[in-house]
């Protein structure tokens, strides 16, 4: 399990538990995250959820495969820090983890 933050385009902070193995996308579904839609259900077939890394968590979580890349082309806002939380596994390692939710996501 894993505490994850999620900071909304407004400012507020919601913090969740995520259980290993399940994506931060179906965490933050299960949640009600604001701007975490999910159209696709997970299948990286959309970029609806789009988050933004915080700099610190960058370079600790795994790499952005190829389907992920092509979908981040479709997002808003993309920077460095973009990711899809639906390709982020969780596991104790992201205790801590803490996400932007883009504006452009609302």
């Amino acid at each position: 399990m894993a505490l994850i933050k999620f900071i909304l385009a407004d400012g507020t902070e919601r913090e969740v538990e995520g259980t290993d193995g399940v994506s931060v996308m179906e965490v933050a579904v299960a949640n009600n995250i604001t701007g975490i839609d999910a159209d696709c259900g997970g299948a990286c077939a959309c970029a609806t959820c789009h988050v933004h890394v915080a700099p610190e968590w960058a370079d600790r979580l795994p790499p952005r495969e190829e389907q992920e890349e092509k979908m981040l082309e479709f997002a808003v806002d993309v920077n460095d820090y973009s990711r899809l939380s639906c390709q982020l596994k969780i596991s104790a390692d992201f205790e801590g983890l803490c996400l932007n939710v883009p504006e452009s996501q609302y």
